[in-house]
This record gives structure tokens, C-alpha cells and sequence, in this order.
């Protein structure tokens, strides 16, 4: 990729508008890449689920450990759910800014 492609994606990521959680969706930290586009994510209430990625974001969205991710939980199983967003660098110190979610609770799960 050229250095004029990387500016370019850099800028239009930094015009995004944060996307913040709604009702039902909640905030959470991926803990281990499970395969099969399926990841291990805790979240900021306290609950460790099972979340898959969607389509969508397969091969465009990269997920790694430690990423802050926004998490939609099914109904019918609490413990699972769909990943709906994956949050920058620059979107995350907004998001402690803004105390949704706290530096401790992110660096904790990173260090698993």
C-alpha cells in the first residue's frame, strides 16, 4: 500500500463520528482470538462471552488482542453476541475521556 493510501485512510479515519454504545450494546476488550471468526471478549459489565465476527468485517476489519470492540448480546444467550464496531486508538482515549470505559479495565485484560 502505497504511503498516499495510508494518509488518506488516516484522515477519513479521524473525520469518523464516534460511535457510542446504545441500549443493549456494550463495550468490551477482545481476550483471545478463538478461530473460525470467533472471539473472546470481556466485557465492561462484567461478563466473558463468546462473540462472532460478521461478514461484514472479515477481511476488512482486523481484530488483535486488547482491541475495544462494541459488542451486541444475543437475547436467547446472554453469553454470546455480535461484534458491531471495532474502536481505533484515537476513538478509545475519547471513550476514557468520556469515562465509558477506564484505562485499568482495558490495560487488565491485556495483560491476560
Amino acid at each position: 500500500m502505497s504511503d498516499i493510501a495510508k494518509k488518506k485512510r488516516r484522515r477519513v479515519e479521524e473525520n469518523r463520528e464516534l460511535i457510542l454504545p446504545s441500549e443493549g450494546q456494550v463495550l468490551c476488550v477482545v481476550e483471545e482470538i478463538i478461530g473460525a471468526d470467533h472471539v473472546r471478549v470481556r466485557c465492561v459489565d462484567g461478563v466473558t462471552r463468546v462473540c462472532r465476527i460478521p461478514g461484514k468485517f472479515r477481511r476488512r476489519v482486523w481484530m488483535n488482542e486488547g482491541d475495544v470492540v462494541l459488542v451486541l448480546p444475543w437475547d436467547f444467550q446472554p453469553n454470546k453476541g455480535d461484534i458491531v464496531h471495532r474502536y481505533s486508538r484515537d476513538e478509545v482515549r475519547k471513550l476514557i475521556q468520556q469515562e465509558l470505559i477506564s484505562q485499568e479495565f482495558i490495560e487488565s485484560v491485556g495483560a491476560l
